[in-house]
């Protein structure tokens, strides 16, 4: 012990010496370890789960049946779970999909370093659980908020996607994309029977609208990611029938799409959607046509980026005018 008023020593330590004795240690591994995912990146992860692009879209097409529909216009809160249950069931059959294809994303170029599960930033287990819980989070606010009827509408959406188109359709046959486009033109339809309790045509119109949209934009970005395809042995209509064939389908979706484009003026639809569907018909016939006749991969790019637009804009105009006349 040091006498009163002494100065005391410093203590020293050698850390080196310390490092190397608890080198091996679990203990000091887990202290010295920096954390490898915020609270912000893990979110950003599992939001990449289901798919947030593809969930615009979804959203965009929901808030215009809503907006044709008409009644939840006055109610915003009511509106806004009908699209929060839309995003809850269509984000399940999208995780749904990245879980069964984590091995086949993990092979091709396009997704294996841009999804999470492959990415290795959230494990499978983790993905279920959240599309199971979003997936029953979803159907639940459009039972107990809306109706029986616009929840079996969503559920069986998510087990149609998630399951049958992701299991059964996709690795079978080279039409999976018509029929599996089903289950994204549905959202409109959802949509209406919540704020409605019933089906009419118009909401059919506009999934008919989604439904024949989807192959000449899918197969656009197919044509594109040919090699991807064929690497994951994957039956899309560019490996099974080749670009001449794939191509001239494409075209005849896009004149059946602008075509029934036109139907939406029976249920009222104005000038200002008249305009809109005429200008971009015209230009997405052009622009599938060419894509046709010279086959380059610019031009199928430019086609699949143009279908974006057409389907958004075209949409954009049915709100405005829904809410102009409300």
């Amino acid at each position: 012990m040091l006498p009163a008023g002494a100065p005391s020593k410093p203590v020293e330590v050698d850390l080196r010496r310390l490092c190397s004795v608890y080198q091996s240690s679990d203990l000091l591994a887990a202290v010295m370890r920096v954390p490898t995912m915020t609270t912000i990146s893990r979110f950003k992860h599992y939001l990449q789960l289901t798919k947030p692009s593809i969930m615009l879209l979804v959203l965009v097409t929901g808030a215009t049946g809503l907006v044709m529909e008409g009644s939840l216009t006055a109610q915003p809160a009511k509106f806004l779970l009908v699209m929060l249950g839309l995003f809850c069931t269509g984000g399940s059959a999208n995780a749904l999909n990245q879980y069964f294809e984590r091995d086949i994303d993990g092979r091709m170029t396009r997704t294996r370093k841009r999804r999470p599960l492959p990415m290795g930033h959230i494990s499978a287990a983790s993905a279920l659980g959240f599309a199971i819980l979003i997936g029953i989070a979803g159907v639940a606010i459009l039972a107990v908020c809306f109706n029986i009827f616009s929840a079996l509408l969503a559920l069986g959406t998510v087990v149609f996607y998630g399951f049958f188109y992701t299991l059964w359709l996709k690795p079978i046959t080279h039409q999976n994309i018509v029929i599996g486009g089903a289950a994204g033109a549905m959202a409109p339809v959802i949509a209406w029977v919540a704020a409605s309790g019933s089906l009419a045509i118009a909401p059919c119109l506009l999934f008919l609208i989604i439904f024949l949209w989807t192959p000449p934009h899918f197969w656009a970005l197919a044509l594109c990611l040919k090699e991807d395809y064929e690497k994951v042995n994957l039956p899309m209509l560019p490996v099974v029938k080749g670009d001449e064939a794939t191509l001239t389908q494409m075209y005849y979706y896009t004149l059946a799409l602008v075509a029934i484009s036109f139907g939406l003026l029976a249920y009222g639809m104005g000038l200002l959607y008249l305009v809109v569907a005429a200008v971009l018909g015209a230009v997405f016939i052009r622009k599938a046509f060419t894509a046709r006749k010279y086959r380059t991969l610019a031009l199928e790019r430019g086609l699949f980026r143009y279908s974006i637009v057409y389907l958004f804009v075209l949409f954009f105009a049915i709100i405005v005018e829904g809410i102009v006349a409300f």
